[in-house]
C-alpha cells in the first residue's frame, strides 16, 4: 500500500494510476492486497477511491475478518452495494449488527454465489435463508452454524431450490427436526459434507435417510446427537462407503459395536476404541500406561 502511495506521489517516476485498471491493476495488483489495506488506500485521493471502488465491484471473494476490528454495518452496505459477481460470502464479527436489512440485498444481487458461510448470525430470520434458496442456484456450501432460526420450511426452501449443495452445516440449529433432514438429504443427494451437531431433536431416522440418500458423503458430525443409536450408525457403514471421517462424541447410545466396522475401513472417528480409552485412562490415574505393551 506505502509503494502504491509513493509511485501515486512521485510524477518524476510515473503514476500508478496511469496503468490500465481493469487489466493489470485489478486483477495483477490490487488482488494481493488485504482488504484493511484497500479500504485504507480510499483515503489517498478520489483517483484511488474510485479505483478501490470499481475492484469492489469486481471482487469475487468477500470476507469480513479481514477488517480489524469488527466491519461497521455502514461500512459492510457501502462496501457490496455495487457488487453483482460475487461467489463467496463469509461473515464473521457481525453478528451483533447484521440482519435481514443488509444481507438481503447483497444475496439477492448475486446469483453467482456458491459459497456463504453465515456462521453465529443470530439476528438474521428465515427469510435470509429463502432469500438464499431463490437466488442463488448454483449453491455448493453454505454454513449455517449456531443460527436458531433456521427452521423446517426454510430448509425446505433451501432443498428445492439449490439441490448441487456439497457442504451444510447445521450445527446448533435446534428448530430442526428428522423430517426437515430427510427431506434436505433427498432432494440434495450429491452431499458430501454434513454436520447436524449439537441438536437433540436429530436421531437414527435422519442419519438413516442421510446415508440412504447421499452415497457421496465423506464428512458427517453428530457431535452430541443424543438420540442417534447403534442401527443408524450400521446403516452408514453399508451406505457410505465413500465415508473419511464421523463425528460422534458425547453420543452415548453409540457404541464400538457398530463404530467397528467403520474403523477397520479407516474412517476416521473422533471417540477412541474401549481399549485405548482404558489405557489412556490408566495413565492419568496412575501413570502406567507407558510401560504397557499396547500390542497385548
Amino acid at each position: 500500500a506505502l509503494w502504491c502511495l509513493r509511485m501515486s506521489l512521485t510524477p518524476t517516476r510515473g503514476c500508478l494510476l496511469d496503468l490500465p485498471w481493469e487489466d493489470i491493476l485489478l486483477p495483477h495488483i490490487l488482488c494481493h492486497l488485504p482488504l484493511q489495506q484497500l479500504l485504507s488506500l480510499q483515503r489517498v485521493s478520489k483517483s484511488f477511491q474510485s479505483l478501490i471502488q470499481l475492484y469492489l465491484a469486481n471482487m469475487r471473494c468477500f470476507d469480513s475478518s479481514q477488517v480489524r476490528p469488527a466491519i461497521p454495518r455502514d461500512a459492510f452496505v457501502n462496501l457490496l452495494k455495487d457488487n453483482k459477481v460475487l461467489q463467496q460470502l463469509v461473515l464473521q464479527n457481525c453478528s451483533d449488527w447484521l440482519t435481514d436489512c443488509e444481507l438481503l440485498p447483497v444475496i439477492e444481487q448475486n446469483h453467482h454465489l456458491h459459497q456463504i458461510q453465515l456462521k453465529g448470525c443470530a439476528q438474521l430470520s428465515r427469510h435470509a435463508l429463502v432469500s438464499i434458496s431463490l437466488s442463488c442456484p448454483n449453491l455448493r456450501q453454505l454454513c449455517l452454524a449456531h443460527c436458531d432460526w433456521v427452521d423446517s420450511l426454510s430448509l425446505r426452501s433451501l432443498a428445492d431450490h439449490c439441490k448441487a449443495l456439497e457442504a451444510v452445516d447445521l450445527t446448533a440449529c435446534r428448530q430442526l427436526k428428522d423430517e426437515a433432514i430427510c427431506y434436505l438429504v433427498q432432494k440434495c443427494s450429491r452431499l458430501k459434507s454434513l454436520s447436524l451437531a449439537v441438536n437433540a431433536n436429530v436421531g437414527d431416522v435422519a442419519v438413516e435417510e442421510t446415508a440412504k440418500c447421499c452415497p457421496e458423503l465423506e464428512h458427517l458430525d453428530l457431535t452430541g446427537c443424543l438420540r442417534v443409536k447403534n442401527d443408524s450408525i450400521r446403516v452408514l457403514a453399508e451406505y457410505c462407503p465413500k465415508l473419511r471421517s464421523l463425528k460422534v462424541k458425547h453420543c452415548h447410545n453409540v457404541a464400538e459395536s457398530s463404530l467397528s466396522v467403520l474403523r477397520s475401513r479407516g474412517v476416521e472417528l473422533d471417540v477412541e476404541p474401549p481399549l485405548q480409552r482404558a489405557l489412556v485412562l490408566l495413565q492419568d490415574v496412575v501413570g502406567f500406561a507407558p510401560f504397557i505393551n499396547l500390542q497385548i
